[in-house]
C-alpha cells in the first residue's frame, strides 16, 4: 500500500542566536565550522557509456556508506568533510560519490548531471553490492544528491541493495525552489550556485563543442534560465519545466519501501513550506522528521560563533547506528564518533570568531 509514511516533530532545537534561517544556512558553511583533515582514497569508475565517476573512499570495517553530495559540491564542502568524518570515527567506511563534472575535474562526455538523475547511482550500487559481499550499504543525499537518491528509491521500490537512507534539505519540488531561490536573500544563494554552474561549464566546453548556444546559456540570470537553456537540452528533456517535473523527487516518495529518514527544515530558504510533503505522500517505512529551524543543510546548535556544534551529524550517525549495527556496537560507535577535537575558546575579548575558528582548523 502506497502512502504509509509518517512525519515527526524534530527534536531540534537552536539557540536564540541561531533561529534566523540564513544563519543556520551560512554558518555551518563557513569559515565559522573547521573543515576537518581527511586522507581520502581516490578511485574512478568506468561508466557503460564511456564516461566515468570520482569515487572518494575513507577505508574501515563497518557497514558502507554511500554519500552523494548537493549542487556544484565535492569532498572539500564543509557538509561533506564533516560527516565523513565522524561516520570514519565511528567505523564506518564511506564513499563519496561525485557527479560528473564536479570537484574541479570535467567528464569526458557534454552530458553532465542532474536533480533526477539516478542511472549513475544505480550502477555504483550494482558495484558495490558486487565488491562488498555481506556487507551493509546505507546512503546519505544532502540537497540536489538528496533528491536523486529518493527518487532512486522510489523508483526502485524493494529492488535495491541498500539497507537504509537519509537524505537531507531535500528539494521536493524543484520549480518550487527556483521560484523560491529567485526572490529576498535566497537570490544571493542562487547567484553563487549559479557562478559555479557556470564555471563548470566553461571548463568543459573550452575542449568540446557544445551541442546548444553556449553564450545564451551562460548569460541566464536564474536557474530557470540556464536549466532551460543547458540542464535540458544536455539531458533530453524539452525545457526546464519538463526537466522539473520528471526529476522532482516528490512524486516518488510514495514509492520508497527501504527505511529512510529524510531531515527537513521548515524555513529552508531554497524552497517554500508548501514543498514539503504531507505524510500520506510518503511510502512505508519514510520518516519525515521535521524542524521548524534549521535552514538549508544547516542543523547547527552552540552557545557562540566560536563553539559550534553539529547537531545534523549526531543525527545522521544515530540513525545509521540504530539502523545497521547491534545495540552495543551502535553504543561503542557512538562514543567513537564523539572523541573529536574540542573548537579552541577565544584567546582574547577582542578576537573574532572568525579568525578564532579558522587558526583552530581551516585547511
Amino acid at each position: 500500500m502506497d502512502g504509509a509514511g509518517q512525519i515527526v516533530r524534530s527534536p531540534f532545537t537552536p539557540p536564540g542566536w541561531l533561529r534566523n534561517r540564513h544563519l543556520q544556512t551560512i554558518v555551518p558553511n563557513s569559515p565559522l565550522r573547521r573543515r576537518p583533515r581527511l586522507i581520502l582514497r581516490n578511485d574512478v569508475l568506468e561508466l557503460p557509456d564511456g564516461d566515468f565517476l570520482r569515487l572518494e573512499w575513507l577505508d574501515g570495517d563497518g557497514p558502507l556508506v554511500v554519500m552523494l553530495h548537493g549542487l556544484e559540491g565535492s569532498s572539500r564542502s564543509r557538509y561533506a568533510r564533516g560527516i565523513i568524518a565522524a561516520l570514519g570515527r565511528a567505523g564506518y567506511r564511506v564513499v563519496l560519490m561525485t557527479f560528473r563534472g564536479c570537484g574541479g575535474v570535467p567528464n569526458r562526455l557534454a552530458r553532465s548531471y542532474h536533480a533526477g538523475d539516478t542511472g549513475d547511482l544505480a550502477f555504483l550500487l550494482d558495484h558495490l553490492r558486487a565488491g562488498h559481499p555481506g556487507v551493509p550499504i546505507a546512503a546519505l543525499g544532502y540537497s540536489l544528491g538528496g533528491n536523486a537518491l529518493l527518487k532512486y528509491l522510489g523508483e526502485r521500490g524493494a529492488d535495491t541493495c541498500l539497507r537504509t537512507a537519509i537524505a537531507v534539505s531535500v528539494p521536493f519540488d524543484l520549480q518550487d525552489s527556483c521560484a523560491a531561490m529567485s526572490i529576498g536573500f535566497a537570490r544571493l544563494y542562487q547567484h553563487i550556485l549559479l557562478g559555479h554552474l557556470k564555471a563548470s561549464t566553461r571548463r568543459k566546453f573550452d575542449r568540446l563543442p557544445a551541442p546548444f548556444d553556449l553564450r545564451a546559456g551562460l548569460a541566464a540570470t536564474d536557474f530557470e534560465g540556464f536549466d532551460d537553456r543547458i540542464t535540458a537540452p544536455l539531458h533530453g528533456f524539452a525545457g526546464a519545466p519538463d526537466y522539473y517535473r520528471k526529476s522532482s523527487c516528490r512524486a516518488y516518495l510514495k514509492h520508497i519501501r527501504v527505511p529512510t529518514l529524510i531531515v527537513h527544515a521548515a524555513d529552508d530558504p531554497f524552497m517554500t513550506r508548501a514543498a514539503i510533503p504531507a505524510a500520506l505522500e510518503l511510502g512505508a517505512g519514510v520518516t519525515l522528521e521535521l524542524s521548524e529551524y534549521g535552514g538549508h543543510v544547516g542543523f547547527v546548535a552552540g552557545d557562540a560563533p566560536w563553539n559550534l556544534h553539529c547537531w545534523l551529524e549526531q543525527r545522521i550517525l544515530r540513525h545509521f547506528n540504530d539502523a545497521l549495527l547491534t545495540p552495543d556496537a551502535a553504543t561503542s560507535a557512538a562514543a567513537r564518533a564523539l572523541r573529536t577535537v574540542r573548537p579552541r575558546r577565544r584567546k582574547a575579548r577582542g578576537q573574532t570568531a572568525a579568525r578564532s575558528t579558522a587558526a583552530a582548523g581551516e585547511d
